[in-house]
């Protein structure tokens, strides 16, 4: 059969994104912020109620009987009222475009079962979530198809391995595929096609293609208007072949302004909405929200443990010299690929939320995966060419292919991975462990390098303070833990008594806080968390601030001693200063029996 080994991986690829997503976790059975439409795929998918259901796109009054019943993000977000009084969407409606064929078929199923018609039950989330596994499905099979044309079977084979099982691609198909990534993914693989169909033979039909993938693109993410590239510069070898490529636009001009029609109609669509809900034809939605130009965020976002690419999805370091093959190997589309690819990232890099939110990795690439998938391939074939060198790729995608399933499972069940929040220390502390075998402590490494472990020496107690000396009725809303009071840290008192002690009071390389903290409710905020802080200071200018989030460690109605370990600085300091505090939490704790000791370690 021919081209059996890359259809064989294709259909591997296929099943086992099924395996993930129906049997490992099924994101259509969850609820809340865990549901398919949650999130920014709420704010995405919100044109489609408002329109059909509801019949309300200027008020969304229905906005927060949906948040109250369906809770799809922690609060309402997903679009802003306009100096007019009505309510403009905060996304673009590209994705609800998209999502339109599997909405009607859910809104269907709903309307002829007892589930509430109400743009939101589970036939909807069922339908927008098993649409979106078929959108993988069909960018697959188009980079299986447009690799083919340059590579062998083989090498198309690998490439799509490494894309499901090596990547974060995973993540935003098999269970985040309702996120704009997937389908643009997938976009971008139908416009290689046609692409390269167009220039093998121009019709008016591939003419109208390109335009109506280009113009969704626009319409899901405005930057991806950069699409454009791909069709006018694909088959360009060097800058000699640009005459030729104009003079075939000449000759073929009702072509080029077929496209280009069909792109504007397609983009129009949300030049209207925002003129009916508006007044304006152009409205910035995205508030104080924009772009870096100047200072796009590279490093972060390549090696950033926070959400850096190169960190979460190592297998992708390949594309950089997998460029210099691809040159050699397919200069006619080299141009085209680095091109697009170098503005794509300038692009996705200048962002100032660099993060991009609940990232696992850096998902701004993951659709130009389409496109990387050359040079990637580029490289691929190079290795193939020697044994010593293939020996090594293979194992390296082995690697890098259980780093990314265990990162891939950590953010979903594993319940090691934490959005916005990862470290260096913690990522090397807990990588490829079992949560069971961790001790709760290397939580704090989440907010601090302060970590000790072994044995402490020539421990000596500084402070020991049981706040027993407050004659005051105790007034808090958590109950005192030993005898008449505690010190209350909440939303009425959000400093502690600060604990100062000087450098000479101290002998040890490290500082140990202790306190037996109780609270009634826990807050999941991690940004209003309440914080155990140590800080140093030389003449009253602070040289270190270390601090942990005290709830990372507690239970709803739980008490329990916590510590904090700090490494005195190496540079000079003459005062430490030690007190807890309340980062705008409503709920509140109560603290005892704080002890403050040094130690050598």
């Amino acid at each position: 059969m021919q081209h059996r080994y890359s259809l064989l991986a294709y259909l591997l690829t296929v099943l086992f994104i099924c395996l993930a997503s129906f049997w490992y976790y099924p994101k259509w059975k969850q609820s809340g912020t865990e549901a398919v439409i949650s999130w920014d795929v709420s704010g995405y998918y919100y044109y489609l109620p408002a329109i059909f259901v509801y019949g309300d796109l200027k008020q969304l009054s229905f906005r927060d009987d949906i948040q109250s019943k369906y809770l799809p993000a922690s609060s309402f977000y997903q679009a802003f009222q306009h100096s007019n009084g009505d309510w403009v969407m905060k996304y673009s409606c590209g994705m609800a475009v998209q999502y339109l064929p599997f909405f009607l078929v859910g809104h269907g199923v709903a309307k002829m079962s007892s589930f509430p018609a109400d743009g939101f039950s589970l036939p909807y989330q069922m339908a927008i979530g098993w649409g979106s596994l078929l959108v993988a499905f069909i960018g697959l099979w188009f980079v299986r198809k447009n690799l083919l044309l340059f590579f062998s079977d083989t090498v198309t084979a690998l490439v799509l391995l490494i894309l499901v099982l090596a990547t974060n691609y995973l993540d935003y198909s098999a269970f985040n595929g309702a996120m704009t990534h997937n389908y643009l993914f997938t976009i971008y693989a139908l416009l290689i096609w046609q692409s390269h169909r167009f220039y093998e033979q121009a019709s008016a039909k591939r003419a109208i293609w390109i335009g109506l993938l280009v113009g969704v693109a626009a319409l899901t993410r405005p930057t991806e208007i950069i699409s454009c590239l791909i069709p006018l510069l694909w088959g360009l070898a060097s800058f000699s072949d640009l005459k030729e490529r104009l003079g075939f636009w000449q000759k073929h001009l009702g072509f080029l302004l077929l496209s280009v029609a069909a792109c504007l109609v397609v983009g129009s669509l949300q030049l209207i909405y925002w003129k009916y809900v508006s007044g304006d034809w152009i409205v910035y939605s995205y508030g104080d929200q924009g772009f870096s130009w100047l200072h796009p965020h590279i490093k972060d976002c390549l090696l950033s443990y926070r959400a850096g690419w190169w960190v979460y999805t190592p297998i992708m370091v390949l594309v950089v010299p997998g460029f210099f093959f691809l040159y050699r190997y397919a200069k006619s589309v080299f141009w085209a690929v680095l091109l697009f690819s170098l503005l794509f990232t300038y692009i996705a890099f200048a962002w100032d939320i660099w993060w991009y939110g609940g990232s696992l990795g850096q998902r701004s690439m993951v659709q130009a995966y389409a496109v990387l998938a050359f040079p990637l391939a580029a490289f691929l074939r190079w290795v193939f060419s020697h044994a010593f060198t293939r020996v090594v790729i293979l194992a390296l995608v082995l690697t890098t292919s259980v780093h990314n399933l265990w990162w891939t499972h950590q953010a979903h069940k594993g319940g090691l991975f934490f959005v916005e929040q990862m470290t260096r220390s913690y990522y090397w502390e807990v990588l490829f462990k079992s949560k069971k075998n961790l001790p709760e402590d290397v939580y704090k490494l989440l907010d601090t390098k302060d970590w000790f472990e072994g044995e402490k020496k020539n421990v000596q107690t500084l402070v020991m303070e049981d706040f027993e000396g407050d004659t005051l009725a105790y007034n808090c809303a958590v109950p005192a833990i030993h005898g008449q009071h505690s010190v209350c840290v909440g939303p009425e008192m959000p400093f502690s008594p600060a604990t100062e002690l000087s450098a000479a009071q101290i002998s040890g390389n490290w500082i140990t806080a202790s306190a037996d903290i109780r609270c009634t409710q826990k807050e999941w905020e991690v940004w209003k968390m309440h914080q155990l802080i140590i800080e140093f200071y030389h003449q009253d200018q602070q040289v270190k601030s270390s601090a942990i989030r005290v709830f990372r460690l507690l239970n709803e109605n739980e008490s329990k001693r916590i510590h904090f370990d700090c490494e005195v600085p190496a540079g000079e300091w003459d005062k430490v200063r030690v007190f807890f505090w309340n980062a705008e939490s409503q709920k509140s704790l109560a603290i005892d029996d704080m002890k403050v000791e040094s130690f050598e370690g």
